[in-house]
């Protein structure tokens, strides 16, 4: 009988090799197939009101109403979506310029606005034309801008425009590769047969030792991956141990999502505005809820370019300022607080064993150190994450790194003249002023 070599191998390549050329050609007729998406129609220009300028008029309307108006919802003042349909424009010009005196004149409708909006003050705007109250009205006659539909997001992965979806065309190459693999299948059957009735054998690989049996075997490969693995074992423990406690890099959801990157980094607000304490107590304290309000009563939603900034975080603005009205109590429609508050149960990041002393207000305001030194860059944050790992090592370091700052600081003047002339130097680390003293970090 004759002896071949093993049919079989030559099957499992031509199986194989056809199995990469077909994924390589789904990958390129799935992306060809995907026909680009239609872009948007422009939406038709809204015509402007008649005597003003739309354009203009957004602009003066930020510069001077956003602080207390909205288009469609109630702030400090009423919504003002359509106003020049609800009053006479020489009526809207004398209250825009002097609401005031309006008031004081008897005029009931001013009066009833007055009432109705907590007796809030309007601001006077003597300064603008009827031009540009004209433009002002014009803006706020637009109507409401109907939603823009991503066309390019179609549900299903399929494109418009008559074209073949991605499905059809995977479908169709799944089912050629099964085909091809059930035929090759066949072949190789087929083959086997005809060897068979012929005489011929394949030839068969004589058994080799296994691998592990070999290894076994060899005493010296044995005793040196032994040790090997001891090694690793203890460095990995002892890493392992050293991180308990150790909550670098910590970051919670809390019930209120806040942004540090929109609040201190785009707004620029500084961290001991909320953190006041801070300053003066040792801990940093968490913000009331009341500090949110100072600005949130009359931020109720943001920008529709903040808020898309948040989708790709995750986040949707709007409900998470709701989130804060619910919590303080504050009915944004009616402008009034309800009195119903609810419980924020905050998530703490930063948390030090009891054994370890750390006074803020020695550090930030005696120190001068800034936040971002222990906290990172928070400015850049859009969850607030514990930034270094607050290890003993890691506060020694900072203490031998960091000079005493003495500009307008009388604290340690003196004790750095004494200090300074016994070492020898021009500036003092704090390790020595006794920054390393076990008693000045430990009870």
């Amino acid at each position: 009988m004759k002896k071949v070599g093993n049919p079989n191998s030559i099957s499992r390549v031509l199986l194989f090799s056809l199995a990469f050329v077909l994924t390589f050609s789904i990958q390129i007729f799935a992306q060809e197939a995907a026909a680009p998406a239609a872009e948007p129609a422009a939406a038709a220009p809204v015509a402007a009101a008649a005597s003003g300028d739309a354009a203009a008029g957004k602009a003066l309307f930020n510069a001077q109403c956003a602080a207390c108006h909205k288009l469609d919802a109630k702030m400090t003042g009423p919504a003002l979506r359509g106003v020049g349909d609800k009053y006479e424009k020489e009526w809207l010009y004398k209250w825009i310029r002097n609401s005031a005196d309006l008031i004081k004149s008897g005029d009931e409708r001013a009066n009833k606005i007055f009432n109705e909006f907590n007796q809030s003050p309007m601001t006077a705007f003597p300064q603008l034309s009827n031009a540009d109250i004209d433009n002002i009205i014009a803006y706020t006659m637009e109507p409401i801008p109907a939603p823009v539909v991503d066309v390019a997001a179609v549900p299903g992965g399929k494109v418009e425009g008559g074209g073949i979806s991605n499905e059809v065309i995977l479908g169709a190459l799944a089912l050629v590769l099964a085909m091809l693999v059930v035929m090759l299948f066949l072949v190789n059957n087929v083959l086997s047969k005809i060897a068979k009735a012929n005489g011929i054998e394949a030839i068969q690989k004589e058994k080799s030792l296994p691998i592990w049996k070999a290894f076994a075997k060899n005493q010296f490969l044995v005793l040196v991956t032994v040790i090997f693995l001891l090694l690793s074992s203890a460095y990995f423990a002892y890493g392992w141990f050293m991180q308990i406690g150790v909550d670098q890099n910590y970051e919670p959801i809390q019930p209120i999502h806040y942004s540090h990157r929109i609040h201190a980094g785009d707004n620029g607000i500084d961290c001991k505005y909320c953190h006041s304490s801070a300053r003066e107590s040792k801990h940093s304290g968490i913000p009331s809820l009341n500090v949110c309000m100072n600005c949130h009563k009359n931020i109720s939603e943001v920008a529709e370019s903040t808020l898309a900034e948040g989708k790709e975080y995750g986040v949707d603005y709007n409900i998470e300022i709701q989130k804060l009205y619910d919590a303080v109590g504050w009915d944004k429609a009616n402008q009034k607080y309800t009195g119903k508050t609810q419980p924020v149960k905050w998530v703490r990041i930063h948390n030090l064993p009891d054994l370890v002393y750390f006074n803020h207000a020695q550090h930030v305001t005696v120190g001068g150190i800034e936040c971002q030194t222990c906290h990172g860059p928070v400015e850049e944050y859009e969850y607030q994450k514990q930034f270094a790992p607050l290890t003993m090592g890691w506060c020694i370091n900072c203490h031998r790194e960091t000079d005493v700052k003495l500009q307008d600081n009388d604290y340690y003047k003196k004790i750095h003249e004494e200090l300074s002339k016994k070492y020898g130097v021009d500036k003092l680390t704090a390790a020595q002023m006794g920054g390393l003293e076990c008693g000045k970090c430990h009870y």
